[in-house]
């Protein structure tokens, strides 16, 4: 980036500052409400991240919530006495940033001690401060330490803990280690982060949440999000930033060459809680079968208005057509999905399934049908047609989104923020056996034409056109 991009971010950042310095814990989310914030407050998850671009708010979220814990004012949790480590990179990223953000925010009332690494305790917000005693609402002392990553995992050993706060991306080995800090006190982890590294650990494990973990809990921020940004200096600042630095620096998504396939897919509105769904919308079972890789198999159902709800997961490797049939029509039997006169379910199938193999005298088309599923393999594979046409699902040209994805269809939602473009040019092959039923069901809809509204002249035309014929008669 170059310097007079840096000088365009740092006056928004001074704007911010004046502003946020009157902005203390009574005025936090009070006159403006900055909705992802409160959300990051209320969420219970153990393991929350927000993902967010310079200014979007979320460096507040971790400081305010620290101060919520140490003073025992937090609004959504049973308050206690607690004891938990604000994380930096290095020590004046501490100063400079999360310190900052405390001081600003942690009433002055509520500070027993300020105990120094370096500089006075009379102007601490100098200085590098090595932990704060503070005075909690609940009858006691709580206490918040500093550390940083450039001290090494060594340091982060031994202590018990009710938090831990990441300001930024820690490497994997503290982020481990400051696991088991809090795992006795069933405590918290939350971490903050501008993605500027790239597909790193934290992508795979918390972005992606490649092991399913249910306390991960996350939420991306943009500088629309934050109220106290104007829209004229958001205008500027995005003027200044190529693509792929808007990405990272305002909506806060992980980058790497070639980029997000599905770009267009945002969590917040394509991916909604599950509701029961009306028998008329039921469409069909999708299906992409697999012998060494997972077999991946979704219920999709159609609305009135053409809107696409994916409702059911069956994801599973190493199992045989019986056990994978066995477990879709468990599924359906929850979703009380409908079935023919035979008590058959229907689906759609990669055509590869007709082709039989040296070790089986039947197909897989064949021995789905045997177990009560009956599959039409005849499905449209046209890759780049079916991309297009599943991003136009996701977000067509008028930013509208006509897909949704229930919440508990994870393989899927972590699919499709896993498949990026490769140096060919290709999608990546990896994980992207869900995607490739999605794209046979979205490429077996009928097309829908959109009708063209007229404009007063037209409309004007015809009427003229009709007045003649009426003249002619």
């Amino acid at each position: 980036m170059d310097n007079s991009v840096v000088r365009k971010i740092l006056k928004i950042e001074n704007i911010m500052d004046v502003r946020y310095k009157s902005n203390k814990l009574n005025f936090y989310n009070k006159k403006k409400k900055h909705k992802k914030q409160i959300a990051f407050h209320k969420c219970k998850k153990k393991n929350r991240w927000v993902f967010g671009g310079n200014r979007s708010g979320k460096t507040e979220c971790g400081a305010v919530e620290v101060v919520y814990l140490a003073c025992g004012l937090h609004p959504y949790r049973k308050n206690k006495v607690t004891e938990g480590w604000v994380v930096s990179l290095s020590r004046q990223v501490q100063r400079d940033v999360a310190q900052k953000k405390i001081l600003q925010y942690l009433p002055s009332d509520c500070i027993e001690k300020v105990v120094m690494v370096s500089g006075g305790q009379t102007s601490a917000e100098s200085g590098i401060i090595d932990f704060i005693l503070v005075r909690s609402k609940c009858g006691g002392i709580s206490k918040i330490g500093f550390k940083s990553c450039d001290q090494g995992r060594e340091k982060f050993q031994g202590a018990s803990l009710d938090y831990v706060w990441f300001d930024e991306e820690p490497p994997e080995d503290i982020y481990l280690e400051c696991k088991m800090r809090v795992f006795d006190r069933c405590g918290d982890i939350f971490g903050t982060m501008t993605p500027l590294k790239g597909l790193t650990w934290v992508y795979n494990t918390i972005y992606l949440n490649d092991k399913n973990d249910e306390d991960i809990w996350t939420e991306t921020m943009e500088w629309a999000d934050n109220p106290y940004l104007s829209k004229r200096e958001i205008e500027k600042l995005t003027s200044s930033l190529s693509k792929d630095e808007l990405e990272s620096r305002r909506y806060g998504k992980f980058m790497q060459n070639g980029g997000m396939v599905y770009s267009e897919f945002d969590e917040n509105v394509n991916v909604i809680e599950p509701f029961e769904i009306p028998l008329d919308w039921q469409e069909t079972i999708s299906i992409d079968p697999g012998l060494h890789n997972p077999t991946s198999a979704h219920f999709y159902a159609v609305d009135f208005d053409g809107n696409v709800y994916v409702v059911g997961e069956h994801y599973a490797s190493g199992k045989t057509v019986e056990e994978h049939s066995q477990k879709i029509k468990e599924i359906a039997k929850k979703l009380n999905w409908k079935t023919d006169f035979g008590g058959f379910l229907h689906a759609i199938i990669d055509s590869a399934a007709k082709q039989r193999t040296l070790a089986s005298t039947k197909n897989v088309v064949e021995l789905f049908y045997e177990n009560g599923i009956v599959c039409n393999p005849n499905v449209n594979k046209d890759l780049f047609a079916g991309i297009s046409v599943v991003k136009s699902y996701i977000k067509n040209a008028n930013g509208q989104s006509r897909l949704f994805i229930f919440k508990n269809c994870v393989n899927m939602i972590r699919e499709i923020k896993n498949y990026w473009w490769g140096d060919d040019d290709l999608p990546i092959k990896k994980d992207d056996h869900s995607l490739d039923e999605l794209r046979y069901f979205l490429m077996s809809r009928p097309k829908k034409i959109e009708k063209e509204e007229k404009n007063e002249i037209q409309k004007d035309k015809e009427k003229m056109i009709r007045q003649l014929k009426m003249k002619k008669f």
